[in-house]
């Protein structure tokens, strides 16, 4: 396996952390603070059904959805600017 490809999982695994922990201290923040209710809204983006087919021996459902709020991408540059510093 080449160098840069193993880099760029770390960067897509360590940005992933990061956006779960911002969206999970988004959460947290949002509830216990009435005055920071806005961090625990999300945005959807995605699919608005998931596609269904059914072969009748067996059936297949694809889907995909982001729920994104400001603390997701607040978690997310802070992972990749401490990932870059490293």
């Amino acid at each position: 396996m080449k160098y840069g490809s193993t880099n760029k999982s770390m960067l897509f695994f360590v940005s992933c952390v990061g956006a779960l922990g911002g969206t999970l201290s988004g959460e947290i923040l949002g509830s216990k603070f009435k005055s920071l209710d806005f961090l625990k809204q999300s945005y959807t983006i995605g699919t608005p059904k998931n596609l269904y087919i059914d072969f009748k021996i067996v059936n297949f459902t694809f889907g995909i959805n982001f729920y994104i709020n400001l603390m997701t991408i607040i978690g997310i540059v802070l992972a990749i600017i401490i990932y870059k510093r490293k």
